[in-house]
């Protein structure tokens, strides 16, 4: 085992010593069903929930684990709207429409009223800090662009955003390695399995079922609803809702060929030396910067050990080798962190539709709330309780993401066969951009 693996290094989740997904033994499926939701995971928990605590019965099926995805190997950083319509080379997907781009912002940050109001409402022991995001700046030019965005996101996505300046930069993380930052204020950072744990709980206790190990292997139209055929048995369902995001394969074709499914990679350091952890992050703020192929990275909950992710690789990679590129990217940025060594190393999939932005709503009689596009800790629990309050009946919240049709591109299948190549484009990008003769002070 390489120098920087402890030993007993383990290519699990970190979050999974706090909350690891349930294995449930096998339960017996009703005959009948009034709402049937494929996914386990935030968005079809959220869904689930909100139905069950308004008197209605649904069932959630999950071909793995409940929650062994995303939601639970995520970042934990929660924002409200900062990155709506983020395009990876950069921009927003609707930057010339400010009326749609604007109602989007106040919904998601709806979003993250509904996620604190939930996890207080509830009683959920998830760390949530209040400490706010610091968007690194990778180079100085990107600082325009972002002071143009403040108003905007200060406004309607209620931010509390403000520029942040070299020296106050390093001040705030212990690192020199930016030429400036934005401080999202109304933002933070939580342990996503314990908040996963925590709704299905309460979803459970609501009245909702939820089964891991059953895949759902056809929906086919009935009288009256859907007939739906598992990997345990077939029933009936009166209504249907696909949650899958990142994890979306072929039960739906048409669904599959509109979301790209992103891997992205973390590791988790071993307990920082007394004071080291202070010293590198002073105000526990979550951190995410403002390259292409981006890093993000935060404290744990506890405050002992750093939380490094971004995406390693754009094609399949033993979770060393991933480790590995993590752990040179994050000395690069903490030196003071060479000696340090890794617990463990994870990935996991977000789904990224071709308009970058997060959908709801109905195709082909199916209910689907999708496309986290990297921001699925406010977004999927939003969208899945949104979609929810569609099936009540209810006055529908998140409805600027009510879009249509999500689009698609006539050589994609479900397998984006172009991520190493675009992921390389966009590297190259950003190391042209790091350059010294590219950089100046902010």
């Amino acid at each position: 085992m390489p120098e920087i693996f402890v030993e007993g290094f383990a290519t699990t989740p970190w979050w999974w010593e706090g909350f690891a997904p349930p294995e449930d033994a096998p339960a017996e499926l009703p005959k009948d069903v009034d709402v049937l939701i494929v996914g386990g995971g935030y968005a079809g928990i959220s869904c689930a929930l909100t139905l069950a605590e308004a008197g209605r019965a649904p069932l959630v099926l999950e071909a793995g684990r409940l929650g062994w995805g995303a939601s639970s190997r995520n970042g934990g950083q929660v924002t409200g709207g900062v990155n709506v319509g983020k395009i990876p080379g950069g921009g927003n997907a609707v930057q010339n429409a400010a009326d749609q781009r604007n109602a989007m912002l106040r919904d998601a940050a709806g979003g993250m009223r509904h996620l604190l109001a939930t996890i207080e409402r509830l009683g959920i022991d998830c760390g949530w800090h209040a400490t706010g995001r610091l968007t690194a700046l990778w180079t100085a030019s990107h600082a325009v662009g972002w002071a143009k965005r403040l108003p905007d996101l200060n406004q309607h996505a209620e931010a509390d955003a403000r520029m942040v300046s070299r020296d106050e930069m390093r001040a705030m993380i212990g690192s020199d390695f930016y030429p400036g930052g934005v401080m999202i204020g109304r933002a933070g950072h939580l342990h996503p399995a314990k908040l996963f744990g925590g709704l299905l709980d309460a979803a459970r206790r609501a009245g909702a079922r939820a089964h891991g190990g059953t895949a759902v292997d056809a929906i086919a139209r009935a009288p009256g609803g859907w007939q739906v055929s598992t990997s345990r048995g077939t029933f009936s369902a009166n209504h249907v809702v696909i949650a899958t995001n990142g994890y979306t394969g072929g039960l739906v074709p048409k669904m599959q060929r509109q979301l790209i499914p992103v891997t992205t990679h973390m590791i988790a350091t071993e307990a920082l030396p007394p004071g080291l952890a202070q010293t590198l992050m002073p105000g526990n703020h979550a951190v995410s910067e403002t390259r292409r192929v981006v890093n993000h990275y935060r404290l744990s909950p506890d405050g002992t050990r750093l939380l490094f992710g971004g995406r390693a690789r754009f094609f399949p990679a033993a979770e060393t080798t991933t480790a590995a590129i993590l752990h040179r990217l994050m000395t690069q940025r903490f030196p003071a962190l060479r000696g340090v060594k890794v617990t463990h190393s994870w990935g996991g999939k977000v789904a990224v539709p071709f308009d970058y932005l997060p959908h709801i709503g109905q195709q082909d009689g199916l209910h689907y709330a999708l496309g986290c596009n990297g921001s699925g800790v406010v977004m999927m629990n939003w969208l899945g309780h949104a979609v929810a309050r569609r099936l009540l009946g209810d006055a529908a919240p998140a409805a600027a993401f009510e879009l249509g049709q999500m689009p698609t591109h006539p050589l994609f299948h479900g397998t984006p066969w172009f991520l190493p190549a675009v992921g390389t484009y966009y590297q190259v990008r950003d190391w042209m951009e790091r350059r010294p003769a590219a950089t100046t002070a902010a």
